[in-house]
């Protein structure tokens, strides 16, 4: 009795919040939107509206950025994600 009680309130729990946590993953670690960003910060620099410190600085900001949101998507779909600090 006790597994049809789990299987009936507790598994579409269980996939609900699943689901909500992909979801939050993909929004917060969106890959596209970073590559946006390194595109903008390379045209801001080519058009001399960015200072070499400043694309350089914010250059590796978003490759640092890319990389974890790669890593997260992988582990994502590998359904291994970790939350790192």
């Amino acid at each position: 009795m006790t597994f049809i009680v789990d299987d009936l309130l507790v598994r579409p729990f269980v996939s609900i919040l699943d689901a909500l946590h992909a979801l939050a993953v993909q929004e917060l670690y969106d890959v596209e939107e970073i590559r946006d960003e390194l595109k903008e910060n390379q045209l801001l620099f080519e058009l001399g509206e960015r200072s070499e410190a400043e694309y350089e600085r914010r250059r590796r900001e978003l490759e640092a950025e890319l990389e974890i949101a790669e890593e997260a998507r992988e582990q994502l779909r590998d359904k291994s994600i970790q939350v790192r600090g």
